[in-house]
């Protein structure tokens, strides 16, 4: 039985262990876990996810990420099983109990008979041999210096995660529950801001003394993790047309509001609610204080502040394969956001390609990279098509290539990519699973 090295139990690690293991490979799975932790970790399971419990929309016919789950599911993936089983509500998106998930996540990977667990930091590529190196946007300082040192140099950005209230200590008085248009049911709890009191937050938003980032203070930072406090500064109105906008929400007498700021679910049980599109690097006082002005929230009990932290990603067009493998050496891939995939979604996705490349080519089989008519193909062709801007991408329809049908309804056009895309996936499917 041929053994294989996954460096890194994230979401993309364990999705290309498991994948690998139920094909019949031996899988050593390495993580620093529970013996240590990135400074941005603390849950001793896999899979932990850091910013966001929410793997954004999950209706494949009119959001790209929710398309690229259905692909997914079409080709068995393991971290999508687990997100449906431990969703909770979230409207259109599919947003999960981030502990519940995680602890779905170790059972499979650790009760699995084919994979070994080792408690051990990698510190160097070990090239030569079949490995996955999915170690993540937090990289260890050793692995991290190797990776620079023998690819040509390491490129990052830097992202944030919004703070954590608890449910109680929300004032409904100054909120309403129910999703935007209607949509969902009660899934979001709304706290709603008069224009004196928005301008109020946004004022103090500005004002407030941020944490020290030391080396981050260089970094670039992803649009799609803008902290807030550098969106408000893009503009006055900038939040009320972002994270803070009113469109499409009203409460149970029909009242339109100036501002509002949803709150989403954490967990099953919803004792804990995550401020939507408030990720911060404000000092954390200052969080307590900012956010302390939106009514709803005068009282609010913070179970975590939110946080900055640096994602690091190689320069893969440069040093990967579409098939995620390395140019200098064929063994050894890399998959999740150390390869210029951003999101927990697309991360995972990556390891599931990674662990379908691996398994042909221990087969002897031809490549089969799928083509940019479906978001899997799409990603790969993003991580390596030869670009000298190269930065992370999520899953959008604006990477898929264009249909030959031209649609001006932007929700008609979106369907049929959804439509050609899982008629793709449906035929790929079907010529891995014979060979």
């Amino acid at each position: 039985m041929t053994t294989i090295k996954v460096i890194g139990a994230g979401l993309a690690g364990c999705e290309a262990a498991y994948a690998l293991a139920q094909h019949g490979y031996h899988v050593r799975l390495y993580d620093i876990k529970p013996q240590s932790f990135t400074p941005a970790h603390s849950n001793k399971n896999f899979g932990e996810l850091v910013c966001s419990n929410s793997l954004k929309g999950n209706d494949p016919y009119s959001n790209a990420c929710g398309l690229l789950k259905q692909e997914m599911r079409e080709l068995g993936s393991m971290i999508i099983e687990c997100a449906d089983a431990t969703a909770v509500p979230a409207g259109g998106a599919l947003a999960v109990d981030r502990d519940k998930f995680a602890g779905c996540i170790t059972q499979k990977i650790t009760s699995h008979p084919n994979i070994d667990v080792v408690c051990e930091e990698v510190k160097s590529l070990p090239f030569g041999e079949w490995c996955i190196i999915a170690t993540g946007p937090l990289t260890c300082d050793a692995l991290a210096e190797d990776i620079q040192k023998k690819l040509g140099g390491g490129l990052h950005f830097y992202d944030a995660s919004a703070p954590i209230v608890s449910r109680r200590s929300i004032d409904m008085n100054f909120a309403f529950v129910g999703d935007r248009y209607g949509k969902g049911g009660d899934d979001y709890i709304n706290c709603p801001l008069s224009r004196e009191e928005y301008e109020e937050f946004v004022s103090a938003l500005l004002s407030a003394e941020r944490a020290h980032l030391h080396e981050f203070e260089k970094g670039e930072i992803f649009e799609g993790c803008m902290p807030v406090e550098v969106m408000a500064a893009r503009g006055e109105q900038t939040l009320r047309f972002g994270p803070f906008k009113p469109v499409g929400l009203r409460d149970g007498e029909g009242n339109k509001y100036y501002a509002v700021l949803q709150l989403r679910k954490e967990n099953a049980e919803g004792e804990a609610y995550n401020l939507v599109g408030c990720q911060t690097n404000l000092k954390f006082g200052e969080q307590k204080r900012v956010f302390s002005i939106i009514p709803a929230l005068k009282n609010a009990e913070f179970l975590r502040y939110g946080v900055m932290h640096r994602n690091t990603y190689i320069n893969s067009p440069e040093n990967l394969n579409a098939d995620f493998s390395l140019k200098s050496d064929g063994k050894l891939f890399f998959a999740g956001q150390i390869t210029g995939v951003e999101g927990y979604v697309e991360s995972a996705a990556s390891g599931l390609l990674c662990a379908i490349h691996m398994d042909r080519k221990l087969k002897n089989l031809p490549p089969m990279v799928p083509e940019n008519l479906c978001v899997l193909g799409a990603l790969s062709a993003h991580i390596s098509a030869p670009n000298q801007n190269f930065t992370p991408m999520n899953a959008n329809f604006g990477i898929l290539r264009a249909g030959n049908e031209k649609i001006r309804d932007k929700k008609e056009r979106y369907a049929a990519l959804a439509r050609r895309s899982l008629e793709y996936i449906a035929g790929y499917k079907s010529i891995i699973e014979k060979e």
